[in-house]
């Protein structure tokens, strides 16, 4: 059982909005509501998966937390210190401490630079390293830890296969020895042969560096895998989460539901007999989301108050929290 002081990661109300402007004079006449109004938690050497179909705002939640983009409201604390509103210099101090696995390896790695420099110039900036033959040795183990040969060092990433490229992210993640890393959907642009085995060298990474995961995906079947909590995320908002196990053998949220049974099962026996949730209709529009519930819209259980009041994230069991009028 996690207890406060195991809490690595604090957020609170956070929010993010993009103004969208018209006209000749570029007046400001709503928001893009990307994030809006979520709050979790992550414990020391736990994983929380984040899941939500493509749009939702995983990605710049997590944007947000790392401050990469300024979020509009909200408190965000990592290990009781908060991020928000810290000068530039303070922040980049911090930067130590908390990590990102980018998306796309393709873009996400510099092609101008060799895998040795792209390794030892955050090494570099930060100053873990006292001279240039300590940081390429640190490059060199690191290597090594991510299952690549020492001698990948003076090559360009133009050279490797896609899951070659995300072992080389994730060890410029690990460079600063940090003890939270965001991981924005690691495995999305990779072969399905390639997927099992970053995910086993996340959590062979976990155990041996004791290291904290916010794990994006919209695979839930590999989220299930990895994640010892799962929060839900529609339309720029919470609407489930909780252990992993309770969240994906009990949703609760029609939408929870509705992505489960999306997702295959590898027994023939189960997967003939389960049944399929098939929503209708398109995901609302962020700049324009329903009165109400944000999934009332597409809701199959769709009651009356839902178009009207949103539902509450409550607890209805230990550790499971869910937004719906249903309950």
């Amino acid at each position: 059982m996690n207890t406060a002081n195991d809490v690595i990661l604090n957020v609170n109300n956070l929010k993010k909005y993009y103004p969208v402007k018209h006209g000749l004079l570029q007046r400001q006449t709503m928001h893009v509501k990307a994030v809006d109004d979520i709050s979790l938690q992550i414990c020391q050497g736990e994983t929380l998966g984040l899941v939500g179909e493509s749009g939702c705002g995983k990605t710049t939640a997590a944007r947000a937390i790392l401050q990469l983009t300024p979020p509009t409201a909200g408190s965000v604390k990592l290990k009781g210190r908060e991020l928000v509103g810290l000068n530039a210099k303070t922040l980049r101090d911090m930067r130590t401490e908390m990590q990102i696995i980018f998306q796309n390896p393709y873009s996400s790695l510099n092609p101008r630079m060799t895998i040795g420099q792209i390794l030892t110039e955050p090494i570099r900036v930060h100053g873990i390293a006292t001279n240039r033959k300590e940081a390429e040795g640190i490059a060199l183990e690191l290597l090594q830890r991510v299952g690549l040969s020492p001698y990948f060092v003076n090559r360009f990433p133009v050279e490797f296969s896609g899951g070659q490229r995300q072992r080389v992210g994730i060890a410029r993640a690990l460079s600063l020895n940090p003890y939270f890393v965001i991981c924005d959907e690691p495995i999305s642009s990779l072969d399905v042969s390639i997927q099992a085995q970053i995910v086993n060298l996340l959590r062979k990474l976990q155990r041996e560096l004791d290291l904290t995961y916010l794990f994006i995906s919209h695979d839930l079947s590999m989220v299930r895998y990895i994640s010892d909590r799962i929060a839900v995320m529609y339309l720029g908002k919470i609407v489930e989460h909780g252990a992993t196990k309770t969240v994906l053998h009990r949703p609760l949220h029609p939408y929870t539901q509705a992505l489960w049974s999306a997702a295959p099962i590898a027994d023939p026996a189960i997967e003939e007999t389960r049944e399929r949730i098939i929503l209708t209709g398109d995901v609302p529009s962020p700049i324009d989301p329903p009165e109400g519930c944000n999934f009332c819209t597409r809701c199959p259980q769709v009651m009356a108050i839902c178009r009207k009041e949103e539902p509450p994230l409550r607890e209805l069991a230990p550790g499971h929290w869910v937004a719906c009028h249903l309950y």
